[in-house]
């Protein structure tokens, strides 16, 4: 017996957010726009009740486990810092996943003004040996 996979149409707010996420994202994210149109959101839901979802797009088989980037972004003040990222599987758009850094992944999506690129950045220390140093 096979799961049957229940979609909905997706949000405008969805929508919206994601197309936003696609033209902000990474050089390839806007190749994916055309599987958005395509796309509906399906009934499967994060157990940490969080805003996250995942694609199914229209003529193409389920993603497969597997997350590709396609745009990452924070928001959110220090405090409440949180994160936002939308990915492709096998070339086929998942989802679009919110995550707590400093909190709890909220359980409502940010609106595309409140993103902000998410830049990895490594501090690194350097100690410079002095001939104080003993």
């Amino acid at each position: 017996m096979t799961d049957l996979l229940v979609t909905r149409p997706l949000t405008d707010h969805e929508r919206r957010l994601a197309r936003w996420m696609l033209e902000n994202g990474t050089a390839e994210a806007m190749e994916f726009l055309g599987q958005l149109d395509a796309a509906a959101a399906t009934d499967r839901r994060c157990p940490c009740g969080c805003a996250s979802f995942n694609f199914k797009v229209r003529g193409k088989p389920e993603a497969p486990p597997g997350t590709h980037i396609l745009g990452d972004f924070l928001f959110g003040t220090d405090a409440e810092l949180c994160g936002a990222f939308i990915y492709s599987s096998a070339g086929i758009l998942g989802g679009l996943e919110v995550y707590g850094l400093a909190l709890d992944a909220p359980a409502v999506l940010p609106e595309p003004d409140m993103l902000r690129p998410f830049v990895a950045t490594v501090s690194t220390r350097v100690h410079v040996h002095s001939k104080h140093d003993a």
